[in-house]
């Protein structure tokens, strides 16, 4: 081979080996945004975060006030990944619109609490009272199913979590049911007689469910929350990254300091 071609090969390898070896750096210093719900939510991503920077990963956790937002902003590329619901949310979520998303770890465990400032126990609610319960897909039809686990009401066989309040064939107390955002919830306690709040939203409005909840759901809950990124990045490097530290001892100690069992480890 003559020697200039030679030159000009090893030159073309050296241009390639940078190129590489800059994509690969890129690729490290991508900042992975994650989004979250305010409260525990955010508090357990900010101690993720710190773990997964000592394994190269770095994160910006965004924080969000609703359960909409976070699935649209990842599906728009906003987000690359979100840390917030539980799968039945999720599947509601990607059955009505679509979605392309999917759950590459559980996280942790949040019992839906029922809370009042009016009365201690679910019995003494008076006929006709204004019962709060979440709004979106599923997190009513929880509500609904804990209520007539309680014994407050009776739904229509087989509804699970797709019960509304149109499903509730038998409802002694007359509850009167106020479909909410589940984030304003805690904020409008003061003007229900009793309501459903998620335990995220409990803790960020300054409540302990475990002294504050009049009744709690069972710890063994079928709602996990998940960590959820777009089909296509699923087998990213950084997935498993995150979910190794989002899984490791450190997060899970912190869980049981931090919230003295009102949350639990789902891993």
């Amino acid at each position: 081979m003559p020697v200039n071609k030679r030159h000009f090969f090893r030159n073309a390898l050296a241009v390639a080996a940078v190129a590489t070896l800059s994509l690969v750096a890129q690729a490290q210093d991508k900042v992975i945004k994650i989004g979250v719900t305010a409260g525990p939510h955010a508090q357990l991503m900010d101690q993720v975060k710190k773990v997964a920077e000592r394994d190269g990963l770095k994160l910006q956790v965004v924080e969000f006030s609703d359960y909409v937002q976070p699935n649209a902003a990842l599906v728009s590329g906003d987000l690359d990944a979100n840390s917030y619901q539980h799968k039945p949310y999720l599947d509601a979520q990607i059955k009505d619109r679509g979605y392309k998303l999917v759950s590459v770890a559980p996280t942790v465990n949040f019992p839906i609490g029922l809370y009042s400032k009016k009365v201690k126990r679910l019995e003494d609610l008076k006929s006709g009272a204004k019962f709060g319960i979440p709004n979106d897909p599923t997190n009513g039809g929880r509500v609904l199913l804990l209520l007539q686990d309680k014994g407050l009401i009776k739904l229509k066989p087989n509804v699970g979590l797709k019960a509304t309040p149109l499903d509730v064939v038998e409802n002694p107390k007359k509850l009167r049911f106020v479909e909410l955002d589940a984030a304003q919830l805690a904020r409008s306690l003061d003007d229900l007689d009793a309501s459903a709040i998620n335990t995220n939203f409990a803790i960020a409005a300054g409540m302990s469910p475990k002294k504050d909840a009049i009744t709690l759901e069972r710890a063994d809950n079928p709602y996990v929350n998940i960590i959820v990124v777009r089909e296509a990045d699923k087998a990213q490097p950084w997935v498993a990254k995150l979910v190794k530290a989002y899984h490791s001892d450190e997060i899970r100690q912190f869980i049981d300091k931090e919230f003295k069992g009102s949350v639990a480890a789902g891993f």
